[in-house]
């Protein structure tokens, strides 16, 4: 099965497609980041990102489509560049008919190294290590695309999960959304 994982941002938006074979072989196909100029409108920073999302769409021709879930906590001018680039790639695979897969990060990282509470550089060694040499621990953002189509691999693919589906990670962090939400602090964007 290929699976694209798309680690969402405005400025620099991870694109990692993956083949998932039998006993859980992992083949790197391809990575990139799309980048845009923070100096442009947000406009047209979107379409750049959605320029490069339909490319990788069109290139890799993946299964499956697994993006990271966006949560909110702090910084809200972060998280809305982050959820429209989210819903960007969501409805470019949706006109395409590719099912998309939700992931929190604690749930990549502990896909991919075992700890929910994972470093970035333990999730770029651990993508090296599953992937081979060629595999780009750096940038983040690259490493990031790998390790959540990783997680869609190991955990989503097969399992029925869609972007309605509910691992017990994601019934977790819906429960937090809900718990944050009574409390009136930092909640996840949908």
């Amino acid at each position: 099965m290929r699976i694209l994982g798309v680690d969402p941002g405005l400025t620099r938006c991870g694109l990692g497609a993956i083949e998932a074979g039998p006993s859980r072989t992992l083949t790197l196909v391809s990575v990139t980041v799309a980048t845009t100029d923070a100096g442009l409108p947000i406009p047209l920073r979107l379409a750049e990102i959605a320029d490069a999302v339909e490319h990788a769409l069109d290139e890799v021709e993946p299964a499956a489509v697994a993006l990271e879930r966006v949560f909110s906590q702090h910084n809200v001018r972060t998280v809305m560049g982050t959820a429209q680039v989210s819903g960007v790639v969501m409805l470019a695979a949706e006109r395409r008919g590719i099912p998309v897969a939700l992931y929190t990060p604690s749930e990549v990282k502990a896909a991919v190294t075992g700890s929910g509470r994972a470093a970035k550089a333990q999730v770029g060694q651990m993508v090296r290590r599953l992937l081979g040499p060629d595999a780009p621990v750096k940038p983040a953002d690259a490493a990031d695309a790998l390790a959540i189509a990783i997680c869609h691999a190991w955990r989503g693919a097969g399992n029925g999960a869609e972007s309605t589906a509910s691992t017990p990670a994601q019934r977790r962090w819906a429960e937090a959304e809900r718990a944050a939400r009574r409390r009136g602090k930092g909640r996840p964007v949908p």
